[in-house]
């Protein structure tokens, strides 16, 4: 019998089918093919202690088409069958938002704007990265940003759409992240003033954070050190949180995989705006993202030590070979060895006492850091860190309700 979180990764690994009995009646979200196409899976939930498990589980790729686990409905109930022991594992299917197929004032369907993945809403918010329109492509070999943007989701969404929809997904379904992302961009204007991504971002924050509320993340290249103070910009603006993707610890992978990011700012602009922003806004309150199951695994556990080393929090992507991506014929990772991994996860963010888990935001495409806590045996250690982290979020209430609030 497998715990919550190892049916998590097994999933994430493995992939799921999906059982004729499941195409009666659906209601479930779409699958959404948007963005870097992370999402492109079934968004599932399995019940767990302390809290439930949002997961994006691959079902269309070709891996998991020869997966032994499989999504079987008997009337109301749904449940992952095992094919290897025959176990069932009773889940839940979150029902498609009624806003996701209704259209802003400007007449743009809602779920071209910003799609839920767990309880947050994600939201790309410029024009396709840069890295796609190189010749030669010089874009990360995993993603598909560049085939979604402008087919999938609008290319250049309205500041006023995406106010309509944060408010639709804050009221609707209950959603308190607004998190914004954009690939690689700069726009060299008349004026000599150049505007990066992470600026394009400012009248969004701006918006979202008086008409809405909520908290807000931010994920962007890193700008040069000398336009740091943009990040000081973002932060008077509204933003709660800064992420930052640079994939890879090992050299040699990041600049194969990533060319652009390589070639343009470098592995380390990502540790400089890290510690940057981490001071500025605090532990746990920056993170570090990485991509786990191509690099070797003590490559990858190097990563999740810079990245708390840095003031962050790692957040660990299990590698998934998206259909459309350089990487789509690449084999999923094994399981094993990415328990090994967040395993190893749970005891850094515990060495460093870092505060996870603290606010109610559900992120369904990877394994959250608080949910890591059961892959390892617990000592006194791991019973005093859950202890603060509970005490934290039970603090954290107050401050939580406050920031639901617009202004």
């Amino acid at each position: 019998m497998l715990k919550p979180v190892e049916l998590e990764i097994e999933l994430f690994c493995r992939g799921m089918r999906i059982d004729r009995s499941c195409e009666q009646g659906s209601e479930a979200r779409r699958i959404a093919r948007t963005r870097a196409g992370l999402g492109s899976g079934l968004e599932i939930v399995i019940p767990a202690r302390p809290k439930d498990i949002w997961i994006n589980v691959p079902v269309v790729e070709r891996f998991a088409q020869h997966s032994a686990f499989e999504l079987h409905r008997d009337g109301e109930r749904h449940f992952v069958l095992d094919g290897r022991s025959g176990i069932e594992y009773r889940v839940t299917i979150p029902r498609e938002p009624a806003w996701y197929a209704r259209r802003t004032t400007s007449g743009v369907e809602m779920s071209r704007i910003g799609v839920l993945q767990g309880n947050y809403l994600g939201i790309y918010v410029s024009n396709r990265c840069l890295y796609w329109t190189w010749s030669p492509s010089v874009a990360c070999k995993f993603c598909t940003t560049g085939k979604n943007v402008g087919a999938n989701e609008e290319a250049r969404k309205k500041v006023a759409d995406v106010v309509e929809v944060a408010r639709a997904a804050r009221d609707e379904s209950k959603a308190i992240f607004t998190h914004f992302n954009t690939g690689y961009h700069y726009e060299d204007r008349a004026d000599r003033e150049v505007i990066h991504g992470l600026r394009q971002c400012e009248p969004y924050v701006r918006a979202v954070r008086k008409e809405v509320g909520g908290f807000i993340g931010v994920q962007a290249v890193p700008v040069p050190r000398a336009n740091f103070y943009e990040y000081d910009e973002l932060i008077a603006a509204g933003v709660d949180h800064f992420s930052f993707c640079y994939e890879f610890e090992d050299p040699e992978v990041f600049a194969r995989l990533c060319p652009g990011k390589a070639q343009s700012v470098g592995q380390h602009a990502f540790f400089e705006a890290m510690e940057y922003t981490a001071k500025k806004l605090g532990r746990g309150r920056v993170s570090g993202e990485i991509i786990a199951g191509i690099e070797p695994v003590e490559s990858t556990m190097r990563g999740i030590d810079r990245i708390v080393d840095a003031g962050a929090f790692p957040t660990v992507c299990i590698f998934r070979p998206t259909i459309g991506s350089e990487m789509e014929n690449e084999p999923p990772p094994d399981p094993q060895a990415m328990k090994d991994v967040f395993a190893y996860l749970h005891q850094a963010c515990r060495r460093a006492r870092l505060p996870v888990g603290i606010l109610p935001i559900e992120v369904s495409l990877v394994v959250q850091p608080e949910e890591t806590a059961a892959l390892v045996e617990p000592g006194v250690r791991d019973h005093l860190y859950a202890a603060q982290n509970f005490a934290l979020r039970q603090m954290a209430k107050p401050y939580i309700a406050w920031k639901r609030v617009a202004g």
